[in-house]
Formats: C-alpha cells, sequence, structure tokens
C-alpha cells in the first residue's frame, strides 16, 4: 500500500483487512504507535488514549470518569474530540435554516387548506342548511368537515411522505459529488429519524386539522333558515378588530426599530414581527390597496369598466382576500430574500474568493475545510517550492483541532506576511495591519465571524485555548473570514503558537506567487516535480480554482431556487381557490350580469381582473417582507460568516412582479371559465 505522508510516499506491506467502516470519510489504515510518529513527522506525540471501565454500572462508571476528569485536569478532553467537529456546529444553522423554509411551506399550505375548506362550505352550502333542518347539532356538523379533513390530511402527510424521502434522495444524489470533490465524504440513503417521522405526520394531520377547523365551526354556526336563503352568507372569520390592525402596526414598528439597530438577533425577531404584522393589518389595507390597483387596472380595461366590479369583489370580502394575499406574500417574501441574499452575495463572495484564493497557484488537499481529515506535507515541500525560480513567495497553512471553553475550534497556523502577500482575510472587526502584526508577537489569534457568535467571543477578549500542552490564553485581536472557513468555527495563529501549543508543522495548503515574467510552464513543471511525492494534494491554478469554486457557487443557488419555486406554486393553488369560492358564491350576481347584457368577455374579464388585483396585493405585501428579510439574512450572513454589502434585488423585485402577472393571469383561467359559462336562467334560479 503506498500511503501518502509528510515526509513522502511510505510503502506499506498489507497483513491484514478490516470491514468497511461505517463513518464517512477516509478510510483506516492500523499500524504500531511508532510506526504511526514516524510515517506523521510526530515523534512521541499521541492523539486519544483509550480506556475501558470494569464495571457496567452506571453509577461506578460515573464515579471512574470524575476521577479520571479530577486527576487530568482541564488539559485534557473526556469523550471525543473527532476531526471536524468545528463543522458540525454549523451543520445546525443549515438545519434551521431548512426548518425555517419547511415552516413556510407548512403556513402557506395551512392557509391553502383554510381556503379550499371554504370553498367546500360554500359549495354545500345548501347541504349543510339541510342537515341542519332534519336535526344535525352544530357538533355534528363540525366533526363531519374535521372527519373529511382527517382524511385528507393522511393521505395528504402519506403522499407527503414518499415525495419527501424520494427528493431526498435526488438532492444527496446531486450533491455527492460536490461533497466528495471538496470534503472528500460519501452519503449513503437519506435517515429518517423516529423524530422526524413522528413529527412529519403530526405537523401534516396536525396543519389540516387545525386550518380546517374554523371554516368547521363557522359552518355549524349557520343557521338553517340563513343556509336555505338564497342569499349566501359570510363564512370567514370575523372581521378584524381596531386592537388586530393597531397590534398589526405595532409589531411592524418595532420590526423597523428592530432593522435600525443593527442587531442580528433583533434583526431576526423583527423578521418574523414584520410578517406577523403585515398579515394583521392586511384586512383593513385590502380596500385601498385594491382600489389603487383597479384604478391603474381600469387603464387597461376602460371600456369595459370591469376593473371598478373586480374591486368591489375583493373589497367584500377583505378577510379572504387578505388570507389569500397572506399566502402570496410568503412565497413572494421568500424569492424576494433569496434574490437579495444572491445579489448580496455575488459581489462579497467574489471579492472574497479572490482575496483568499488569488494567488497565482495553489496545493489544494483532499478536503477543504474539513482539514483534520488531510495528510498534509512536511515543511521541506514549501522550502523546496520557494528555491525553484520564477517563485515569488510561498505561503504555507497549517492546521489543529483545539477547543474554547465547550466549542470545537478549527485553528489554522499562517505565516502572516506571506500569508498577506498571497492571500488575505476579510475583517469585521479589527486593523487588518495590527492584527497581523500581532500574531507574530505573543499569543494572538483572529477568530472568525462563526466560532465570535457561538462562543461569544469579541474583540479584545482573552480566551481559554485548550493544547496538548494543557491551556493557553489567547488575546482576540480582529474578526475576519476567509473563504474556505466562512462556514466553520476557526481561529487564525502564527506558524511559531502552532508549533509551540500543538507541535504541527504539517502544511495542509500551500499558496505561490510567480515573480514578474517568470516562465509559467517552467515553473509549473517545477512544481509538478516537486510535488511527485506528496500525491495528497492537487495543484490548481488559482483563477481556475476560483472559477470552480464560483461555478459551485452558482449551482447552490440554482438548487435554492428550485426550493423558492416549489413555494411559489401553492399561491396559485390559493388563488385559483379564491377565485372559485368568489364565483360560487356570486353565481346569483353573475346571471343578474348577464341577463343586463353583460358578455361572456365581459364576465371572464371580471375575474381576471380580479385575479391580477388578487395577486397584485400578494406581490405588494411580499416584495416589502422580502426586502426586511432578505436585509436580515445578509446581515446574518455578515456576522456568523463574512463580511457583507447588502445589494438591492432590483432584478429579484423585476422577476416578482412580472411572474405576479402571470401567476395571476394562470389562476383566473379555471374560475372565469366557470363563470363565463353559466347558464343566465340556471345562474338566477341558484339556490
Amino acid at each position: 500500500l503506498s500511503l501518502p505522508t509528510p515526509t513522502g510516499i511510505a510503502d506499506l506491506t498489507i497483513i491484514g483487512l478490516l470491514p468497511q467502516r461505517l463513518e464517512p470519510g477516509n478510510e483506516e489504515v492500523l499500524v504500531t504507535l511508532g510506526e504511526a510518529q514516524a510515517l506523521m513527522d510526530a515523534p512521541g506525540k499521541i492523539n486519544m488514549i483509550e480506556a475501558n471501565f470494569n464495571t457496567t454500572d452506571q453509577a461506578e462508571r460515573g464515579a471512574i470518569q470524575a476521577s479520571i476528569e479530577a486527576a487530568l485536569g482541564s488539559g485534557y478532553t473526556i469523550g471525543v474530540l473527532q476531526a471536524g467537529a468545528e463543522i458540525l456546529d454549523r451543520l445546525v444553522l443549515g438545519q434551521v435554516i431548512i426548518n425555517i423554509l419547511g415552516g413556510l411551506g407548512l403556513l402557506m399550505g395551512g392557509f391553502i387548506i383554510f381556503n379550499t375548506f371554504r370553498t367546500v362550505i360554500a359549495e354545500r352550502r345548501r347541504d349543510i342548511g339541510m342537515l341542519r333542518a332534519v336535526g344535525a347539532s352544530r357538533r355534528t356538523i363540525t366533526w363531519l368537515i374535521l372527519v373529511e379533513g382527517l382524511i385528507q390530511g393522511v393521505a395528504g402527510t402519506v403522499v407527503g411522505l414518499v415525495l419527501g424521502y424520494a427528493l431526498a434522495n435526488l438532492a444527496i444524489q446531486a450533491i455527492t459529488p460536490l461533497m466528495q470533490q471538496f470534503l472528500n465524504v460519501r452519503f449513503g440513503a437519506p435517515t429518517i429519524t423516529l423524530n422526524a417521522l413522528i413529527g412529519s405526520i403530526a405537523m401534516g394531520v396536525g396543519i389540516t386539522l387545525l386550518a380546517g377547523l374554523l371554516p368547521a365551526r363557522a359552518a355549524s354556526r349557520i343557521t338553517p333558515l340563513e343556509a336555505l336563503r338564497p342569499s349566501p352568507g359570510e363564512f370567514s372569520l370575523k372581521r378584524l378588530t381596531g386592537a388586530s390592525f393597531w397590534a398589526g402596526v405595532i409589531m411592524v414598528a418595532l420590526a423597523i426599530a428592530a432593522l435600525l439597530s443593527a442587531n442580528s438577533a433583533l434583526i431576526g425577531l423583527g423578521g418574523l414581527l414584520f410578517v406577523l404584522g403585515l398579515i394583521l393589518v392586511a384586512p383593513i389595507l385590502v380596500n385601498p390597496v385594491a382600489l389603487l390597483f383597479s384604478k391603474l387596472l381600469a387603464l387597461v380595461f376602460a371600456r369595459d369598466g370591469t376593473a371598478q366590479l373586480a374591486e368591489g369583489n375583493l373589497s367584500r370580502q377583505p378577510n379572504r382576500t387578505a388570507i389569500t394575499a397572506a399566502t402570496t406574500m410568503i412565497s413572494v417574501a421568500v424569492v424576494v430574500m433569496a434574490a437579495s441574499i444572491i445579489s448580496s452575495l455575488g459581489t462579497s463572495f467574489y471579492d472574497l474568493l479572490s482575496k483568499s484564493l488569488g494567488s497565482d497557484y495553489l496545493l489544494i488537499p483532499p478536503s477543504v475545510s474539513l482539514w483534520g481529515s488531510n495528510v498534509g506535507a512536511s515543511p521541506k515541500l514549501a522550502e523546496n517550492l520557494r528555491a525553484i525560480d520564477g517563485v515569488a513567495v510561498v505561503s504555507s497553512t497549517r492546521f489543529a483541532g483545539a477547543q474554547i471553553n465547550d466549542t470545537p475550534v478549527g485553528l489554522l497556523g499562517i505565516e502572516p506576511r506571506a500569508y498577506t502577500e498571497v492571500s488575505g482575510l476579510a475583517f469585521s472587526q479589527g486593523d487588518p495591519e495590527t492584527a497581523y502584526q500581532a500574531l507574530e508577537t505573543g499569543r494572538a489569534m483572529i477568530v472568525n465571524g462563526p466560532l465570535a457568535s457561538s462562543a461569544g467571543i469579541h474583540l479584545g477578549d482573552e480566551v481559554p485555548l485548550l493544547t496538548p500542552n494543557g491551556q493557553q490564553t489567547y488575546r482576540v485581536v480582529g474578526v475576519a473570514s476567509d473563504f474556505l472557513n466562512a462556514k466553520t468555527n476557526t481561529a487564525y495563529v502564527s506558524h511559531a503558537n502552532i508549533q509551540a501549543d500543538f507541535g504541527r508543522s504539517e502544511d495542509v495548503l500551500i499558496q505561490m506567487n510567480l515573480l514578474p515574467g517568470a516562465n509559467v510552464e517552467t515553473v509549473e513543471a517545477a512544481f509538478r516535480e516537486a510535488i511527485a511525492l506528496y500525491p495528497q494534494f492537487r495543484l490548481v491554478a488559482g483563477q481556475e480554482y476560483v472559477n470552480q469554486n464560483f461555478k459551485l457557487f452558482e449551482s447552490a443557488f440554482a438548487g435554492m431556487y428550485v426550493l423558492v419555486v416549489f413555494l411559489s406554486i401553492p399561491s396559485l393553488i390559493a388563488m385559483v381557490n379564491t377565485l372559485a369560492i368568489g364565483v360560487i358564491e356570486r353565481t346569483r350576481e353573475i346571471g343578474m350580469l348577464r341577463a343586463v347584457g353583460s358578455t361572456r368577455r365581459q364576465v371572464r374579464t371580471i375575474i381576471l381582473a380580479e385575479a391580477i388585483i388578487l395577486s397584485a396585493i400578494g406581490a405588494a405585501f411580499g416584495i416589502a417582507a422580502g426586502l426586511y428579510l432578505g436585509y436580515m439574512a445578509t446581515k446574518a450572513i455578515g456576522e456568523l460568516a463574512f463580511p457583507m454589502t447588502y445589494q438591492f434585488p432590483i432584478s429579484g423585485v423585476l422577476l416578482v412582479v412580472a411572474a405576479g402577472l402571470v401567476f395571476g393571469a394562470l389562476a383566473a383561467v379555471i374560475p372565469a371559465r366557470q363563470a363565463a359559462r353559466m347558464e343566465i336562467v340556471q345562474a338566477l334560479r341558484y339556490e
């Protein structure tokens, strides 16, 4: 077995085979401790001590562990300080983001189910009246609707679980090549935990029942006489009171105050308050907003006079209109938020990428970010590279796993002067020149945004760092990030300190710049000859690697756009439901319009105008919410990863406006066709 080591290739004879490991990552090779220390250029070093207890009694085992901890002191960790632990902490943030998107999807689903039940009740109004007339109680009507909702909820949940597993499988297949290329990690089939399964079933069925409860209670309150008479009643929620409106106004005001505070935690809370506030004030704003859009639409349908009729139909049902607009608002807000993030990341990401990886050449290990799983090279390789004619500067990066209190940290050792010539950090706090100088004198460190956030670290703090030589105190001289470690808990120290406190002299990333006028082909050939004994490295040109990562960035956000499309489709369904129920409730009214001379085309135009106004209301609220959420997300990324500048997503806003018009027109197709085909006599005799 030819094994890459820090000192070159070592040839080992295989004397036994182990079963395949269950954990992802590099496979194991077992040798004696002495040979491992020689191969890894770490004489006298050990990473871990394993011990078996002589009892299975939990109390005794706890006492033994307490005795071990007392004997060892604070310089050791009981348990596993695993390679890549610093990135696992960041996965929690990713799960939170996915859960937020899932919550938005469930919220929109709840609105759609609510509108669907309202449509069902409107269609079966006379049936409900007949049941009440022959003795059915309110409880019977309520349970009738809820049992139907339960059946639909169970069916929808089962289909959703199957589709969810299929989509997860497709996502894993899509991301596996990227994970293998950059992190050297392979994935198996999607794992479904019992908690996730129970939670999904509870939410799927529970939201269906909750969304159907309000229409069911409203249907049960209808008296037989009211249900059987021709004029349809109101099946919506009670009109929002003045208190609800002012509560929404207060929420919006608090959200704006949180935005001005520039505090990421308050801005995050403000995003929730802003969306809820818009939902509460929406019914009151429906009339003026609908009137404004109807006047604009009247310019298009000036001869028909249909825009005013459409506006009146929506204004008569502000609650229903507001509920549908809220569904559209959420989907639009997600689109605008994604557009804000992408437009802001576009420039910030490329600048950081060019700054961090903008050297002429790089030696890349199998896994980036998960540095602890790589085998690097001894300092001799960097010395050989510096000796090549045409090379101006060589900068190497070293790695050690550490802890600050209970927070895992990936510690990177850099040469400040050489590092600033080939690369650089994007600072959010502290002066770069002062920070780099401080790294060369005493125990100083620069921390990145994720570490500062998760460990509660601030500029100027003295922090305890767990090292193989015991706990050492380091001073924080800056908060800054680079591209490769923007998502993990990372700190930057000098080569001297990582050597003294961790015994690490192994280079895991090397960057090189050439002299002006150097012969690129000759130098590149010399590079390949120098790394021939180090197959763990891949030689890439700096600009090539920047372009490669930028393509990865574009692919990742293409996936986000696909997710956004999934979240946008429900708003179309919600509009179709609202327009359909409007047609059902206004059957006699449509018959009267046809009787006094309205053409089928004019009826279709009324429904189309309603749909466009409805989508415009949702888009207006959604753009406002999306801009706030986009700024919030940009601010959070700036604090947790790397500095970002907010860019107004003009292209995203224009896309939303265009999509709103298209969605409105599509939503109107079926209800408009249904309304236009009504026979006048049958419509007038309805109920």
